[in-house]
């Protein structure tokens, strides 16, 4: 007797594309450009090991030489260093029984593949903020000659100076001097966007589909999300970190992981199994990416398994710059509302 099963709905390795589509088109970050999908990147996670080294070519000196008939010209050299990414590992599995199912009038299964980009991409978001705390947290590598400090401790003293507003966002910008432009995208809390819209200061840009959706911030687009750092003063009120990107300052390499399981239906990154006697069905989902800070390198000195935790990646020993200042594409500020 010939019986729908579920090789005839779900393809993995379709499903696998479909979800890494899916997970890049509701991610705000892949969106305003922040975050730089790349098959170089891609051809990268597919490599062994924990780590990535990306080697490049440092800048050269502009010092200048005058030609002499009694000198010999120095001979200057070029200097190789190296970024290194981490390799994530990343698995979820969820379930679903066939009573439920029959209770609910529909098929949760059905409703979790059209979840699965959502619930990736918040998973992402999350990932580069706790990159973002270890980047610039106390001590940490990008805190000094990226970070604009203009908050005060206590509700009494806040001013124009302490908040994010015209001017200040101004001075932010210019943490990157003259490069200051390759800043594109401002990622704020929903309380600081709401502060910028009763100052006047958002400015809304037409979609895709023409409709007047898309916030802008002297020219950078807005990305809102309530996960990003807000801690409480130390005498009273709060103090808000809002950040600015540049273009491709991440960069996402995806694994395929294509391979047949040895047992059940599936392959590596989408694997299906089926328990009939409790009439559970499970779905397990597995990636293995690259999500990198540009210029930035993971260090590993603080780090148990085999892909950090996102309590790793906030770690400031875990990060050290090896790019140029301006080259990295990433400044914070710390402000009041």
């Amino acid at each position: 007797m010939a019986k729908t099963a579920l090789a005839d709905i779900i393809i993995p390795n379709v499903f696998e594309r479909y979800a890494l589509e899916r997970t890049a088109a509701k991610s705000a970050l892949i969106q305003s450009g922040i975050v730089e999908l790349n098959p170089h990147f891609d051809a990268l996670a597919a490599g062994g090991g924990k780590t990535i080294d990306m080697p490049f070519w440092q800048d050269i000196s502009p010092n200048r030489q005058i030609l002499s008939d009694s000198a010999t010209l120095a001979v200057n050299k070029i200097t190789a260093s190296k970024d290194v990414a981490i390799l994530n590992n990343d698995a979820q599995a969820w379930g679903a029984n066939d009573l439920a199912g029959a209770l609910a009038g529909s098929d949760p299964l059905n409703a979790l593949l059209d979840l699965v980009g959502a619930y990736w991409a918040r998973t992402d978001q999350a990932y580069v903020i706790s990159v973002l705390k270890g980047l610039f947290g106390t001590g940490g590598t990008l805190a000094e000659t990226h970070k604009l400090s203009i908050a005060a401790e206590a509700t009494g003293s806040y001013a124009a100076a302490t908040k994010l507003n015209g001017d200040t966002f101004v001075d932010a910008t210019v943490k990157l001097g003259d490069c200051s432009d390759n800043l594109t995208a401002l990622a704020v809390h929903s309380a600081v966007e709401a502060a910028l819209r009763k100052l006047d200061l958002i400015d809304y840009l037409p979609d895709s589909e023409g409709k007047m959706t898309v916030k802008v911030f002297q020219g950078r687009r807005v990305i809102i999300d309530d996960s990003l750092p807000v801690r409480a003063g130390t005498t009273s009120g709060y103090v808000y970190t809002s950040f600015l990107f540049g273009p491709g300052c991440f960069g996402r390499g995806n694994a395929t992981l294509n391979e047949p399981v040895e047992a059940g239906f599936g392959t590596k990154a989408v694997e299906w199994e089926r328990s009939a006697l409790d009439s559970d069905t499970n779905f397990i989902n597995r990636r293995r990416y690259l999500l990198h800070p540009r210029g930035v390198k993971f260090t590993s000195s603080s780090l148990a398994g085999v892909s950090p935790t996102n309590a790793e990646l906030e770690t400031v020993a875990n990060w050290t710059r090896v790019f140029e200042a301006k080259n990295v594409r990433m400044v914070a500020i710390d402000h009041n509302i």
